[in-house]
């Protein structure tokens, strides 16, 4: 979606799937929701459809356009692990992650089950590569906790949460093989609050377990007014990874993007691809 990103712990975007639909708490004010919903029936918008869920086959080839190197976030305006999006084209996604490897990708979901499902079974080819990293969303102890555990038992190399929102104290949990760990409070209209004492507890968990933190915000309506800074401090801490700076063949990315491209139109662009619809 952009070579740019305004998301703090990532460099760009990258969303071969667009919209979702809520399954718990941390869904109530999506901003991806409320920023689709904008510009449904707007003709030819990316998001003229608003929040459906819609496969975006022409963007599978994106990141090997992207000849330096970036920090990619997958799906910031969806969830890949939607049980609606077929196991093939989550394939597809996969295989473009694992060509065009001189990205580091996030790939972040609320559907942890089937993230571990397929990192065991179709996934398994690209479950070890440590330029990709698997992270599931955890707002509360209901939802958030057995979302860690499926992630935590899962195959994959780099495991990361996203505490944000973090909407309540989620007391002691377990980092054990978690690489990193995201939080943040919710912002804008409707924005529930953030404890400053859930935040520090978190940070003294990960400190004692040697997890890298990353504090994004306390949130808010007005977010930038209350900034990112805890006891007069900025955590950016992130894993550790070192990618090639660009691309190391040109002719070969030229040819992953001629393939991908190819197998996209082929497989994928003749199909229909709304598979969900918001709107009742």
């Amino acid at each position: 979606m952009s070579s740019k990103s305004k998301i703090e712990w990532t460099d760009a975007t990258w969303n071969p799937v667009r919209g979702c639909t809520k399954v718990s708490p941390g869904c109530k004010h999506c901003y991806a929701e409320t920023f689709a919903e904008r510009f449904r029936g707007v003709p030819d918008h990316p998001y003229e459809h608003g929040f459906d869920l819609r496969l975006v086959p022409h963007k599978l080839a994106e990141p090997m356009k992207w000849r330096k190197s970036k920090m990619i976030f997958v799906n910031s305006m969806s969830d890949l692990f939607h049980p609606d999006v077929p196991d093939s084209f989550i394939v597809a996604v996969a295989k473009t992650m694992a060509s065009a490897d001189w990205h580091t990708y996030q790939v972040l979901t609320k559907r942890a089950e089937r993230l571990r499902a397929l990192l065991a079974t179709k996934l398994k080819f690209v479950a070890k590569k440590k330029h990709i990293w698997w992270g599931v969303s955890v707002e509360n102890k209901k939802h958030g906790i057995p979302r860690n555990e499926m992630l935590r038992k899962s195959s994959a190399a780099v495991k990361f949460l996203s505490v944000e929102p973090l909407l309540e104290d989620l007391g002691k949990i377990k980092l054990k093989g978690i690489d990193w760990v995201i939080v943040g409070g919710e912002s804008g209209p409707g924005a529930r609050p953030l404890e400053e004492s859930w935040v520090v507890s978190l940070r003294d968990q990960c400190a004692k377990a040697s997890v890298p933190f990353f504090f994004k915000q306390w949130g808010g309506v007005q977010k930038k007014r209350h900034g990112r800074l805890l006891d007069e401090k900025t955590y950016d801490e992130m894993p550790t990874h070192r990618p090639a700076q660009y691309a190391l063949d040109e002719n070969v990315r030229k040819d992953l993007i001629r393939e991908t491209s190819a197998y996209a139109q082929e497989e994928w662009e003749h199909k229909s691809i709304t598979l969900t619809s918001n709107v009742s």
